[in-house]
């Protein structure tokens, strides 16, 4: 999955159409499917101090010592010290997922010879949320999320959550409607399996992914789905050119200033909104794109980033469940079917998880027909998780029993990939 070409800084032109135009055309590429790319975070714990966030001289001494990652992944950090490790894109998932098991391995014993470790959790159950990546595009979202209303809710989005997210090819153009689709109608079912956040800041939310919770609290103009119509692309730059622009960087300084306010990407193109004092350019346009947080994005291929991240074996199940769901044209069939009658119950999802009788309906029939076409190498986690769901269960029931016998920072610490964490 190359990143999206890059094109030239020329000032594009008033005539909106242009602008969608360039939007559409990245937003798929035609080929196969097979390919898989992951992307697993996990929130950074001082195994001294659980309580504390790990402050940022310590996080890049910790990155920086780390040495050659042996699945080629790039390891980055996230706004609240999590760290996220992006694989190359894989023949298959099986492969995908042995990589970044690789790389997590090392990772892991790098960061506990500095006593830190790493708790794969789709939200920080103890910690109050709090920005320590400094970069001033993380100062930049937080500044604008708090001048659009939901300051608390883009805080908690930015710094105390974590995923599992899953690349995949766009496939041929004849199917990109039916794909897009059926990734977008998978959403609900996904996250009810993959719930893995019962616990934020210390407190039971009542929510079994809180995580889907908060990002369903951020700007939906900028986090909420695409409707999934008949031409994904062209929807995809509709909703490019409507989202509000987040920051303004100053093209030759690089220096980065805050949107305080909502002005569409489209009223910036228009002259309407001349931020900055000026028009903006193409690359000013591509770097939207990287400020906007759907459940489904499309960059020439599909990134699905609405999975709680959670510890093993969940992660590598649910990467390759997503994988062969949308992959395997028997599976694909099957999961369509399963998951229609829970299309767009995202919060009843977030909320009651498996507990929901449709929803645990759905996730059955679509656990089915993933166990029959997952990868050998993956069918004993994939198995583990169907039987998991079939119980009405979901990875993040063990925190939740954990948390209210042993309290909340010691459930973080007992959830980390380090000596003291239990597997």
């Amino acid at each position: 999955m190359a990143p999206v070409p890059r094109t030239s800084s020329a000032v594009l032109p008033t005539a909106l159409d242009e602008a969608v135009e360039h939007v559409t055309r990245a937003a798929l590429r035609a080929g196969p499917p097979g390919r898989v790319g992951l992307e697993v975070e996990g929130h950074l714990v001082d195994l001294d101090a659980p309580a504390r966030r790990v402050p940022w001289p310590r996080v890049r001494a910790a990155v920086e010592d780390v040495g050659p990652l042996p699945g080629r992944s790039r390891l980055t950090v996230e706004p609240g010290g999590q760290l996220e490790l992006s694989g190359p894109p894989a023949p298959g998932v099986a492969d995908a997922v042995a990589a970044v098991r690789a790389d997590r391995a090392v990772l892991c014993a790098a960061l506990a010879g500095t006593r830190l470790g790493l708790a794969p959790l789709g939200a920080d159950p103890l910690r109050r949320p709090e920005r320590v990546n400094p970069a001033a595009r993380y100062r930049a979202m937080e500044e604008h999320f708090a001048a659009v209303g939901c300051a608390e809710a883009g805080r908690a989005m930015m710094t105390s959550t974590a995923s599992v997210q899953v690349n995949l090819e766009a496939g041929p153009a004849a199917g990109w409607s039916a794909r897009v689709a059926l990734a977008h109608q998978l959403g609900p079912v996904l996250v009810a399996v993959s719930a893995c956040s019962p616990v934020l800041a210390g407190r039971r939310t009542g929510w079994r992914s809180s995580r889907q919770r908060v990002w369903g609290d951020v700007d939906q103009a900028r986090c909420g789905p695409l409707l999934g119509g008949s031409d994904p692309a062209g929807e995809w730059a509709a909703y490019a050119l409507s989202a509000p622009v987040m920051l303004v960087r100053d093209p030759v300084s690089g220096a980065v200033e805050p949107v305080r306010g909502r002005a569409a990407f489209a009223d910036w193109v228009t002259g309407e909104a001349p931020l900055g004092g000026r028009r903006p350019t193409a690359e000013d346009l591509d770097y939207h794109l990287t400020t906007l947080f759907p459940p489904v994005r499309l960059r020439g291929f599909l990134e699905i980033r609405y999975l709680d991240a959670a510890p093993e074996p969940w992660w590598p199940a649910l990467a390759a469940v997503t994988a062969v769901l949308l992959d395997d044209p028997v599976a694909a069939d099957r999961a369509t079917a399963a998951s229609a009658p829970v299309a767009g119950a995202w919060d009843r999802a977030a909320r009651r998880g498996l507990a929901d009788d449709d929803l645990r309906t759905a996730a059955r029939g679509c656990l089915e027909a993933a166990v029959e076409a997952v990868p050998a190498d993956l069918r004993p986690e994939v198995e583990a998780l169907a039987a998991l769901a079939d119980r009405g269960g979901c990875p993040g029931d063990a925190l939740l029993a954990d948390a209210a016998r042993r309290g909340p920072a010691l459930a973080l610490l007992h959830a980390t990939d380090s000596p003291e964490g239990i597997r």
